[in-house]
């Protein structure tokens, strides 16, 4: 398997550099302000899902660096949204798999043990490969959802989901997680706000008045949260068939 991202070896512990992830999925943001972000929005632990490394300085600010454990850079890689992430999160299962798979002697291995062996990595492959393929026209759908600043409408949630806008609001509200009544209805309530994005607009009335109303986005971690909080079996990008 060719490295698209390099893995390093911590104690036995597989590890990706933050910047080498950062890198490949092409962030347009800062590193330093793209990791402090993801680490204080979710909640990612020092010691536990990363180390703080400090490079030596060469005159300016000492360069920073984070080594990651598999499970963090998975969940990065994920939390993007797009095709990168996406190949970035399976090119990590697989390497942990690999890392997982019992070494061969080739000293106390047959020849025929050796083709069955080769025969069944390459069944592995192409099933692999026909399941990219099949999920491709998905992962492209699903980006297509996504807004400018990289949040969802519910209205693009539901479908996602599988169900309708004015059904998912009203089983969110019923579930506690939206507000049901007043200036603030459909909005969440302030426990769950690290999953939703929520942005004030004034609208200017005939009789010259003007009214704040509220349109609530959903956080890429905001969309799992809603199906596991409704109780959903599964996540479709494609709209459903008519």
């Amino acid at each position: 398997m060719s490295e698209l991202i390099p893995i390093q070896d911590q104690d036995g512990i597989k590890a990706v550099l933050g910047r080498n992830l950062h890198e490949f999925l092409e962030i347009k943001e800062r590193y330093t302000q793209w990791i402090a972000r993801h680490i204080e929005k979710y909640g990612f632990i020092a010691g536990q899902d990363f180390i703080r490394e400090i490079g030596e300085s060469t005159g300016g600010r000492p360069s920073e660096n984070h080594i990651l454990t598999m499970d963090m850079a998975k969940e990065l890689s994920m939390l993007q949204g797009n095709l990168k992430g996406k190949q970035a999160r399976q090119y990590f299962i697989e390497c942990e798999r690999q890392a997982k798979a019992p070494k061969i002697d080739g000293n106390s291995i047959t020849r025929m043990e050796l083709i069955q062996i080769a025969l069944n990595a390459e069944t592995e492959r192409l099933a692999l490969e026909a399941k990219a393929k099949e999920l491709e026209p998905k992962a492209e759908a699903y980006s297509s959802f996504i807004e400018a600043d990289g949040k969802y409408s519910v209205g693009a949630v539901a479908k996602m989901l599988g169900i309708g806008q004015n059904k998912l609001f009203r089983e969110l509200r019923n579930a506690g997680v939206f507000i049901a009544k007043g200036g603030m209805k459909n909005t969440p309530y302030q426990q769950y706000m690290r999953h939703f994005e929520v942005k004030a607009y004034t609208i200017t009335h005939n009789s010259g008045a003007e009214s704040v109303r509220h349109t609530t986005y959903v956080q890429p971690s905001g969309i799992d949260f809603i199906r596991k909080k409704l109780g959903l079996l599964a996540i479709d990008p494609l709209p459903p068939a008519a």
